[in-house]
């Protein structure tokens, strides 16, 4: 018993190591002022993962991928398993489009987002639970004070249906399609972005991941400080019917600025405050944003149109120089590399829209209310959990 006590405060402790990675980065611009400079993609990147791995990515820590005829492959087979994986370069807006087949499995989330150092962030995100929704999402600077701006929209079988999802993203909006279809805009003034405080307007990576929403029956008992989560990811994982793999095809980064390093200008975290500098087509660039966001009006107009952060003391990035418009990518089968815990882990679950300020969702899209994710943090659990233990024991 007392065994079994120590085992379920192992696995919890795994599994906030998941969660709190999504709110966690080593050098928050938005609180200091010395962090490094984000290197820049500066053009256009395309990743096919049928042909093998890409130096052009950074696998998380415990991760191992697999490379076949659907792509790469992140696969769950136990409940602390979070595959994950992160682009070595930032886009400082940009479009990024994504085929994708969703994982399957009750309690089993498949994730697509952009992230930045300040923690803004743009999402997508599958139910395993489902196979007829994806979620859309967005944070601004880590802020989780509500839980409000989930958008669920219909989407044709996504974990046996190959799908195209694109976030295109500038100053001015974040439009969210499928398959080119446009179902989701939240403009930058939005009031569900609180008028531009909460819109993601700083330099970020491309990231993807399969972790697990809810491990097992303990943690969506409604005591759990995991049970909102476990709501929201549709109940506890079946891990007799793993393996649960979600595959990426092929990725494709278009960055709208052009430059080999973006910078902070101050602690704002508004994308005026943000530097681009370096080379430029062989021209020295040393610019503020605003050289950015008229590259990014001039190439969205053109535009039709988814847990992570990496540390720095536990990253081994995979080497690449390319700049090219398209990634030479090795015939390896499979990769393993070192770096940080990411996932997503403590995404929002509930309803997508606020009475004086719905995001633009099309006809075809559907937006549903779910539970609300936990709020408990890091340590609040692990005092929780100790004090149950040694409960336990003086018992």
């Amino acid at each position: 018993m007392h065994a079994s006590a120590l085992a379920a405060a192992a696995l919890l402790f795994a599994s906030l190591r998941v969660v709190n990675a999504q709110t966690f980065t080593d050098c928050n611009p938005l609180e200091k002022t010395t962090c490094p400079s984000d290197p820049a993609l500066g053009s256009t990147l395309t990743t096919d993962w049928t042909t093998g791995a890409s130096d052009d990515w950074t696998l998380a820590n415990g991760t191992t991928l697999k490379y076949g005829s659907k792509g790469a492959e992140f696969t769950i087979d136990k409940a602390t398993d979070a595959p994950t994986i992160g682009s070595n370069k930032y886009i400082f807006f940009g479009k990024v489009d994504a085929v994708i087949l969703s994982a399957p499995g009750t309690g089993i989330v498949s994730s697509f987002i952009l992230e930045s150092d300040d923690l803004d962030e743009i999402d997508w995100e599958w139910l395993g639970s489902t196979d007829t929704s994806v979620e859309s999402n967005f944070f601004g600077k880590g802020n989780t004070t509500d839980y409000n701006r989930a958008a669920y929209h219909d989407v044709a079988d996504p974990i046996a249906t190959w799908h195209t999802y694109t976030v295109d993203w500038t100053s001015s909006y974040i439009k969210w399609s499928i398959d080119g279809n446009l179902v989701r805009t939240l403009n930058y003034d939005d009031a569900l972005a609180l008028e531009g405080k909460n819109f993601p307007q700083t330099p970020m990576k491309v990231k993807m991941g399969n972790w697990v929403g809810c491990a097992d029956a303990a943690a969506n008992e409604p005591s759990s400080p995991t049970y909102g989560t476990c709501q929201w990811a549709g109940g506890p994982a079946d891990f007799s019917s793993a393996p649960f793999t979600m595959y990426v095809q092929k990725v494709t980064i278009q960055d709208y600025s052009c430059g080999s390093e973006y910078s902070y200008g101050d602690t704002s975290g508004s994308f005026g405050s943000i530097k681009v500098s370096g080379s430029c087509n062989g021209k020295a660039v040393s610019s503020s944003s605003s050289a950015a966001s008229s590259v990014t009006s001039s190439v969205s107009s053109s535009s039709s149109g988814a847990v992570f952060v990496q540390t720095s003391n536990s990253t081994q990035t995979q080497s690449s120089e390319s700049s090219a418009a398209t990634t030479a990518v090795s015939t390896t089968k499979s990769s393993t590399a070192a770096a940080s815990t990411i996932s997503t882990a403590t995404k929002s679950s509930a309803s997508s829209t606020t009475s004086n300020s719905p995001p633009t969702v099309s006809s075809n899209s559907a937006t549903t209310v779910l539970p609300k994710k936990s709020k408990y943090g890091a340590m609040d659990v692990a005092v929780i959990v100790l004090g149950l233990t040694l409960g336990y024991f003086v018992m």
